[in-house]
């Protein structure tokens, strides 16, 4: 008897998620979704086009920073990050480091 690829794959992910779902506890099988916050940045020296990528490449580098968005005209850079991995100092460190002295913005 000849089985063709496609009804293979579905027969050993079958059986693969069976395993998977028969292994797991129940507790641990919905993960919850990580708590992010998101802090606004002054961001100075910023001159040029090229300025907001290198903001956004250093402050993206921090673990647990998630997303950056900068705005070259308001000199600003939005985070979204992990608090439990990264807080405010952690990620402006990082736009200061490469010459871009970074402050969170109070709200």
């Amino acid at each position: 008897m000849r089985l063709d690829l496609q009804a293979a794959a579905a027969i050993i992910a079958g059986i693969a998620g069976a395993v998977l779902v028969a292994t797991v506890p129940a507790a641990l099988a919905i993960a919850a979704p990580a708590s992010v916050r998101t802090s606004v940045f002054a961001v100075s020296k910023m001159t040029c086009a090229t300025c907001p990528i290198a903001v956004k490449t250093a402050m993206g580098r921090v673990a647990g920073v998630k997303q950056v968005k900068v705005d070259f005209e308001a000199k600003t850079a939005t985070v979204t990050y992990d608090p439990a991995i990264a807080t405010p100092t952690t990620i402006a460190m990082a736009s200061t480091d490469i010459g871009f002295p970074a402050q969170p913005v109070a709200r």
